[in-house]
């Protein structure tokens, strides 16, 4: 009889499309995959390892899990992903429980690995190269885990920016773009799946192509992208303002498939912060590709992200920051609290902010956000917006959810509507907003 091997990912979507491909290399290893831990001969916990918060979840997990040692079937547990590569040393010692790591390059190798415990080895570690380049037909095998006519597509790897604060190019190794052709393959098979909108995704997806091709191309494969039949949507997240490029602006603009919509992180607003932080934004450059943006799509929606409490952040600088959110008027907006990682640049910086200072400055620019989000939310009352499905309610009657173009899955709100048909998750309709929330819009569907 085959082991069963049961699978948790923990962290960013990035790290889910691992978790995919990993399910797919384990099915055609010939494993039977079970969501019971307790029948589960193998345990395979993905991590997050980007900051500490995160470290931590997955330690929680890993020692939950492990109760199935001695409770369940459980023979092993494999910790892959961030945390595996940031701490491979440290795991064994601090986590007996656990029987293999593997790094962030390593995990295609995840069946040898599985059959090694099996075997009854112990303590296996297999972290080698970050900067490994995935064998992208591997890619073609991922068992997509998500639902409602959506799914992901990273198109590269790594990063280069190196940001003051951040872990990930020690983690995730350089920037590493896949090859075009073989991103359009993945698209198909993803929309032979039912997949209708596809969200791309990468550290920074704007620098899709500038080492494989010598220039940006995202522009490129968003026109290719674009060609599948079925494929009704395309988002973007994560473009870093300073690499968005004419030509990109110029397909997003004049592609109906492109949505507008942009997850942009800019972390802060003002010159001294982004400096410190070593992004190459500044304030006026912020302001600028906005204005661009907007005048080319005036009704795109943009989200971005921000960290409030970086070292040598003081009340000026907040105060700052609240003004340049207050004009610009984001549609979407996220806040972190600075997390100090060690190994990093800022982690030596002086002049390093207080918790508590740091939970008051997230606390009120949320609450800034949230006026601005209602504000923006009621001017779609009396408008029409093509939603896509997500579900049915389970409390409520005839009640359904999906997202419109302003919606990216997880990260943002909602359009609520009823319907006495029944409805399929990842069909499209167009609803007429009838109400709005902070966050969320109301409405009803417009019968076809």
């Amino acid at each position: 009889m085959s082991a069963k091997i049961s699978f948790v990912s923990l962290g960013c979507d990035k790290n889910l499309i691992d978790s995919e491909i990993m399910l797919g290399l384990i099915d055609e290893n010939g494993y039977i995959i079970t969501d019971d831990f307790s029948e589960a001969d193998i345990i395979i916990v993905n991590s997050c390892g980007f900051i500490m918060n995160a470290n931590q979840e997955a330690i929680d997990k890993i020692l939950e899990v492990a109760d199935n040692k001695t409770d369940g079937c459980c023979k092993g547990i494999i910790v892959t992903g961030c945390m595996a590569q940031r701490y491979q040393d440290e795991i064994f010692e601090s986590l007996p429980e656990v029987d293999a790591v593997v790094g962030t390059g390593d995990f295609e190798h995840i069946g040898d690995v599985i059959k090694a415990i099996l075997d009854g080895q112990k303590q296996i570690k297999l972290v080698t190269d970050r900067d490994h380049t995935l064998d992208e037909t591997n890619s073609y095998k991922r068992i997509v885990t998500t639902t409602g006519g959506f799914g992901y597509l990273k198109i590269a790897e790594g990063c280069d920016n190196h940001c003051t604060y951040c872990t990930i190019p020690s983690l995730r190794g350089k920037y590493r773009s896949r090859t075009m052709p073989s991103l359009v393959r993945e698209a198909e098979i993803l929309a032979e799946k039912g997949v209708r909108e596809l969200i791309l995704i990468a550290q920074d997806v704007s620098l899709y192509g500038k080492d494989l091709y010598g220039e940006q191309q995202l522009h490129t494969l968003l026109k290719r992208l674009s060609e599948i039949e079925d494929i009704k949507w395309i988002r973007l997240l994560y473009c870093y303002p300073e690499n968005i490029y004419p030509e990109l602006i110029e397909e997003m603009s004049a592609n109906p498939k492109i949505l507008h919509y942009l997850d942009m992180p800019i972390q802060h607003s003002t010159d001294k912060i982004l400096r410190l932080m070593g992004r190459r934004s500044n304030t006026q450059g912020l302001k600028d590709i906005i204005s661009k943006l907007r005048s080319a799509m005036p009704d795109i929606c943009l989200r971005t992200t921000l960290i409030v409490g970086f070292p040598g952040e003081t009340e000026e600088d907040f105060s700052q920051l609240c003004d340049f959110i207050s004009e610009i008027k984001f549609d979407r907006l996220g806040v972190f609290e600075y997390s100090r990682e060690d190994g990093t640049p800022a982690y030596k910086m002086p002049h390093q902010i207080e918790e508590e200072t740091e939970a008051r400055r997230k606390d009120e620019i949320l609450a800034l956000q949230k006026s601005i989000s209602a504000e923006i939310c009621a001017g779609f009352v009396g408008k029409e917006l093509e939603v896509i499905v997500e579900g049915k309610l389970d409390d409520e009657d005839d009640v359904y959810c999906g997202r419109s173009y302003r919606d990216c899955y997880e990260i943002d709100g909602f359009v609520f509507f009823n319907s006495s048909e029944e409805l399929i998750a990842g069909d499209f309709y167009n609803i007429h907003i009838t109400s709005a929330g902070d966050y969320d819009l109301i409405g009803e569907i417009i019968k076809q």
